[in-house]
């Protein structure tokens, strides 16, 4: 090297060094940190011990973890497939050209940039089961509606409820990979005798498959990390006496800063980090047969 390209490498260095700094604080330590106290018993007022697998043992015997597990995949396995087809119709309607399209795109996207402590508050109110909205309305049409979150039956209905509610985010994303499916396929299929659903299904659907395909992996990691709405809807106790609305986040959160258990909890988040990686690559697996990129 010369002396003006070590010159200009050590700048280089110097720039990014606070960066570098702060990756290495708080991330790559806190990682390799959980994964050293997964193995440990470790109460954080007092040093680890070591336990070996101890922890990992205890996961599978202890009922209130999985319960919370069960809880979670129930809830991602409605919540994501319909906040999909939900956010995809969105786009769909709203890629139309109709009047005053941008202001109806504001209004459906406008939940998405709300707090989500806020959000849970006011669906809280409006699931209420004395004076809520929600049975007030069901009340014209001679239906009474149940107590929403104090009823296991309907307590997880209500949170996918809400999540379809803020489906703008992801709407948004598919408005934007509808922009850019040539018009000309769809010129193609007309004259190939391709009307409606049909031009959905042969040209859209496959031009926006690569979105499709992102927005299912954000999901998945979304869903299976819920936590704030959840909380705030179940006053923290996750839905009791019958724990439905007590997530894995949730359970994660007890065990380290209720219980003081950091150990046990370091070892639920690799378990969380380990399902996830799996879907992940499962769904990548699939999506090999369905994904098609127009650069190819």
């Amino acid at each position: 090297m010369t002396r003006k390209k070590k010159e200009n490498l050590r700048n280089g260095l110097l720039f990014v060094s606070p960066w570098l700094l702060g990756i290495m604080i708080f991330l790559v330590y806190p990682i390799i940190a959980s994964l050293y106290y997964s193995f440990c018993e470790y109460s954080v007022l007092t040093p680890a011990q070591y336990i070996g697998w101890g922890n990992y043992q205890d996961l599978f015997s202890d009922e209130v973890f999985w319960k919370s597990l069960w809880n979670t995949f129930i809830y991602a396995a409605v919540a994501l497939p319909l906040g999909s087809v939900m956010a995809i119709l969105l786009a769909l309607l709203l890629n139309m050209d109709i009047k005053a399209k941008s202001i109806f795109r504001t209004i459906y996207f406008l939940p998405s940039l709300l707090p989500i402590i806020a959000v849970a508050i006011l669906w809280q109110w409006i699931f209420n089961g004395q004076f809520g909205l929600l049975n007030y309305l069901l009340s014209f049409i001679g239906i009474h509606g149940p107590n929403w979150l104090s009823d296991p039956k309907w307590s997880k209905s209500a949170l996918i409820i809400m999540s379809l509610w803020g489906a703008g985010n992801t709407m948004i994303i598919y408005l934007a990979g509808l922009q850019e499916v040539p018009q000309e396929l769809y010129e193609a299929a007309e004259l190939d005798g391709a009307i409606g659903l049909r031009k959905v299904w042969h040209v859209t659907l496959p031009m926006i498959s690569p979105v499709i395909y992102f927005n299912v992996i954000m999901g998945i990691i979304g869903s299976l990390q819920v936590f704030a709405a959840p909380y705030v809807l179940g006053n923290g106790a996750g839905g009791a006496p019958a724990r439905s609305l007590l997530f894995y986040t949730m359970y994660l959160y007890d065990n380290a800063f209720r219980y003081l258990r950091m150990g046990y909890a370091s070892a639920m988040a690799w378990i969380l980090f380990v399902i996830i990686l799996l879907l992940t690559l499962t769904a990548t697996w699939i999506s090999k047969r369905f994904i098609y990129y127009a650069g190819k």
